[in-house]
């Protein structure tokens, strides 16, 4: 089927999530039933189980380093080059998207650029500032769910319950985050660097197969 040729990508991208999501509920369910059977509390049903803190905690905290990956990622590729390598902008090239009020009267050119300077502005920002904008909702959900799960850990032991605003300076907060946010940092700096040397066919996250180590670009 055509739909299915033109986007083939998106869709088992959003079939590989769906399957990744639902392992990690069914296997967190499970480990939250072994838990509960070792400390002799009531076990969660899996409904229970996908609204609570330590499930949404751990799914935001995911979703937040991603997101903030991508956003850095965006944001630094318009400002920073890497010579060599497939994900950087080429050095040495032109600027390509100058005069866009000009580009705005080309055929297919989005309509939103026709609008004014200020929505040139926005639209022209706009991939960066999406990306950065779910991860500011991303590490609000997270830090608010991982909240709740601490103040019920703390309440169990008789202890007092942190506030909302009170765990955001919680080390366990930023130890979740810092966790993930250097191995995203991490795997994006291997990508740049493995592409200048590496390739992989017909992917357009890589040069062409025969195209030297200096060649900057896709």
């Amino acid at each position: 089927m055509k739909f299915l040729r033109d986007n083939g990508l998106t869709a088992v991208l959003l079939l590989l999530f769906a399957g990744s999501i639902l392992g990690h509920l069914l296997t967190g369910w499970h480990v939250a039933i072994d838990d509960a059977v070792r400390h002799h509390q009531p076990i969660m049903t899996l409904g229970a189980y996908t609204i609570s803190p330590e499930f949404l905690s751990s799914m935001f905290e995911n979703w937040e380093s991603e997101f903030l990956q991508m956003a850095a990622y965006v944001v630094l590729t318009a400002m920073l080059v890497q010579r060599g390598s497939s994900e950087s902008k080429d050095p040495d090239g032109p600027p390509r998207d100058l005069d866009l009020d000009c580009q705005a009267r080309k055929p297919g050119a989005p309509r939103i650029l026709r609008w004014g300077s200020i929505w040139r502005a926005l639209y022209a920002r706009s991939l960066g500032i999406a990306l950065g904008l779910l991860f500011v909702v991303s590490f609000v959900l997270h830090w608010t769910q991982s909240a709740r799960a601490a103040a019920e850990a703390a309440l169990e032991h008789g202890e007092a319950a942190p506030t909302m605003m009170g765990y955001i300076a919680d080390p366990q907060l930023w130890f979740e985050s810092f966790q993930n946010w250097q191995s995203e940092f991490l795997s994006t700096a291997v990508l740049v660097v493995l592409s200048i040397f590496l390739r992989q066919r017909e992917s357009p996250e890589s040069k062409p197969v025969a195209a030297s180590h200096s060649h900057t670009g896709d």
